[in-house]
């Protein structure tokens, strides 16, 4: 029976494990999107001072992910295909964050229902983690094309 006891199992720490990088790759993807706004308002050649900078990427990081999204629609040029994965990963993330464990408490009690839960989690923090590398990428392209360290638009 030890194996149906969720805290005691490895099997229920690798499944909060997997939960918590499916939560991570969102927030990483977040931060992207916020990278992507700010840059491209600098490059439409908005000049803003360091406070403004500062204020505005703290506002923006306060958005949700979904804001976030609608956003950068209007100032980044995704593909059809992109904004069908973002929009995917956006309604994933918030099933994940708020009805994943309520609509599946009683799989957390069998070794075959954890399992299945991983497989999910890990499926979904994989989409995450690929689409949070191409915005990073993007990032990194409009840092060079503006001419600015990446460290720099974080202080």
């Amino acid at each position: 029976m030890k194996d149906t006891q969720i805290p005691e199992s490895e099997q229920s720490k690798e499944l909060f494990a997997y939960f918590g990088l499916a939560v991570y790759y969102c927030q990483a993807l977040e931060q992207q999107l916020t990278n992507l706004l700010l840059l491209s308002k600098l490059s439409q050649g908005q000049t803003l001072s360091e406070a403004d900078l500062a204020e505005l990427y703290q506002r923006k990081l306060s958005n949700s992910l979904g804001q976030l999204i609608k956003e950068i629609q209007h100032h980044f040029p995704f593909s059809e295909e992109e904004t069908r994965q973002l929009q995917s990963v956006w309604k994933q993330r918030n099933h994940i964050v708020h009805d994943y464990f309520k609509e599946r408490i009683q799989q957390t009690f069998t070794p075959a229902g954890r399992a299945q839960m991983i497989r999910e989690l890990k499926r979904f923090k994989n989409k995450a983690r690929r689409l949070e590398v191409k915005l990073q990428s993007y990032s990194t392209d409009m840092y060079i094309k503006l001419g600015i360290e990446e460290e720099s638009i974080m202080k």
